[in-house]
């Protein structure tokens, strides 16, 4: 019965995790997210990089809000990982289950250091 109670606890553990939007690391702190790359700076392309929040078993758990806060925030981390300041994205992907109801979001953008 213990080892039920320990799998329990666990389980539901990660379930709630699942429910809160990914939070912005210190290497994505600093990086900020536009619809357009800002011509009075001189930027210098670090890559592509793609953010996500949700996934068929967390998604249906996780609110929107948070499914889309979660999907920037990544996206952040991962400019910030290639030393990005400055991240364009140029597409976001929505999946849904079989009901309609939003499961993941990501957003695919460029990341550039700008100066």
């Amino acid at each position: 019965m213990k080892h039920f109670t320990v799998a329990a606890i666990a389980a539901s553990a990660l379930l709630l995790g699942g429910c809160m939007a990914n939070s912005v690391k210190s290497s994505g702190e600093n990086v900020v997210i536009v619809q357009s790359l800002p011509s009075q700076f001189q930027c210098t392309f670090k890559g592509e990089v793609a953010g996500s929040q949700g996934n068929w078993l967390t998604g249906g758990w996780t609110s929107n809000q948070n499914l889309a806060i979660g999907a920037r925030n990544d996206l952040r981390n991962e400019a910030g990982k290639l030393g990005a300041n400055v991240v364009v994205i140029v597409e976001t992907l929505n999946n849904t289950n079989e009901d309609n109801e939003l499961e993941n979001i990501t957003h695919i953008g460029r990341a550039y250091l700008c100066r």
